[in-house]
């Protein structure tokens, strides 16, 4: 049984470098400004031979109210009930503010376990501070310093007896638990079969990526699907900044579900911080395996929202397009037919993608939400066999030959399937460059019709004899290129 630690304190006192530094990863975002991390964000941390779970949490503020602030410091207090420990942190170098004094005591009184780390405490100009740190009543502080790493064995000093604790209890627990299981000795056993369903382990979760412009409600429908307000929402526009990844089970499919910050246009994005948030985004769609693009019923297929369904298409993932809001919607059949009619005509490359209309408010669409992303995932991992592609092949040239430019005749010699995730495939034919792009998509969408591939992202390469293996040793675009090509400019 592992522990989990809540960073909490003010804004700007170094909580989120502590986390990347515990997780051994830069996670969370990181700048100058204070405030920059708005939800909880867990990771694995390791300190040492402890392993623990490390949630980086908004910075608290002096606010009650439904602004923004007081839903941020509702959401801290939350991770504060839910963790096991909780390492208060303040600025050294600042020394103890009133705002400090009136969070020690809400600690006090909420946690079980509170450690104080006066953080930014190398040099002398943290001594001060240090010592100031006494008057909030927590103990003696640990003198830490985040970005450079010291302090670090301290913290682990007053960690051990707490993972030692849990150790203990998880100890215990294993004893207490009593499989009584008649066994034949004929019988053949499954270990599985006799354990408690808790205990067996989980398949790796689906991976699913929520995008869209700011304010589409990204948030809103992963605490939805969730069950629980996890994530920061509210009618401000570019809430989320970090891509917060959620592990839960959706209708019994595990998943892990990145939430990313709202893409606006490269001419209206000028703060470092949104520049962050957006290569952050980048990222979840990388490392994703399905994609859900998420549209506003009022605004639907703005040129946005077509740039980053393209992105997601030419990174290879398979897509999902979600309208949310339809709740609000009055002419829903003449509206969904506009829908259809436009999806259709302005993102070609993702001909018969699923289209589902939600309200992540109310809930209702979910449902089907969640069989459209299983079914685009099955897509994207299928296989066809050779002997198959070839006899469909044969009658794809029947029906329509390739053309003949410049009077060379064009062989299409055979056909076979390099790869999944997405579906990939090479034809072997004479004169490879002289294939007109036409022709190609001709089989391309035949591949989609006649093996039932709606939406994939299907990728088709004519090659040579001499040609080497279009598949082997491809580089992946990296989050610089796709930025490019999320602003508006071709990276590829």
């Amino acid at each position: 049984m592992s522990f989990s630690l809540a960073i909490v304190g003010r804004p700007n006192v170094g909580k989120s470098t502590l986390f990347n530094r515990l997780v051994g990863k830069k996670l969370a975002l990181v700048d100058d400004q204070p405030g920059v991390t708005r939800d909880l964000r867990e990771g694995e941390g390791r300190l040492a031979d402890l392993r623990f779970t490390v949630i980086d949490t908004a910075g608290l503020e002096d606010a009650t109210d439904n602004s923004l602030e007081g839903r941020m410091r509702r959401l801290t207090e939350r991770a504060v009930d839910m963790a096991d420990v909780c390492l208060f942190m303040i600025d050294a170098r600042a020394g103890v503010t009133p705002t400090d004094m009136i969070f020690a005591e809400i600690l006090r009184k909420r946690s079980a376990h509170v450690i104080l780390a006066a953080n930014k405490g190398e040099g002398s100009a943290a001594d001060a501070g240090v010592i100031e740190a006494y008057s909030l009543g927590l103990g003696e502080p640990i003198r830490l310093s985040a970005e450079h790493g010291e302090g670090l064995n301290d913290l682990y000093t007053h960690l051990m007896p707490i993972a030692d604790d849990f150790a203990k209890r998880a100890e215990d627990a294993d004893d207490e638990i009593e499989i009584d299981v008649d066994l034949d000795e004929d019988a053949e056993y499954d270990e599985d079969a006799a354990l408690p369903s808790e205990l067996i382990t989980e398949r790796r979760p689906l991976q699913i990526a929520v995008v869209g412009r700011p304010n589409a409600g990204k948030s809103t429908l992963i605490n939805k699907i969730v069950g629980e307000d996890r994530l920061l929402t509210g009618p401000e526009a570019g809430i989320t900044r970090d891509a917060i990844s959620l592990r839960t089970e959706w209708s019994g499919t595990p998943m892990r579900i990145f939430d990313t910050a709202g893409m606006r246009k490269k001419a209206k994005v000028q703060d470092k911080l949104e520049k962050l948030s957006v290569s952050d985004g980048l990222r979840a769609v990388k490392f994703a395996e399905v994609v859900v693009v998420l549209l506003d019923a009022a605004i639907p297929f703005e040129q946005q929202d077509l740039r980053i369904a393209d992105l997601a298409e030419r990174e290879g993932r398979a897509v999902v397009l979600a309208v949310n809001k339809w709740d609000v919607e009055d002419e829903k059949q003449e509206k969904l037919r506009d829908l259809k009619e436009s999806f259709t005509r302005l993102l070609p490359q993702l001909r018969g993608a699923p289209l589902i209309t939600v309200s992540a408010k109310t809930g209702r669409g979910l449902e089907r939400l969640h069989d459209a992303i299983l079914r685009a995932y099955d897509v994207w991992n299928r296989r066809v066999s050779t002997a198959h592609l070839n006899r469909w092949l044969s009658g794809m040239l029947e029906q329509h030959p390739p053309p003949a430019p410049q009077g060379k005749r064009i062989k299409l010699r055979y056909m076979t399937q390099a790869k999944t995730r997405p579906p990939g495939f090479v034809v072997m034919c004479s004169h490879p460059d002289k294939m007109p792009e036409s022709y190609s998509r001709y089989l391309v969408n035949g591949l989609r019709e006649d093996f039932d591939m709606p939406g994939a992202p299907i990728r088709l390469t004519m090659r040579g004899q001499g040609d080497k293996n279009p598949f082997k040793g491809r580089k992946k675009s990296t989050p610089s290129r796709l930025r490019k090509h999320i602003h508006g400019r071709d990276s590829r």
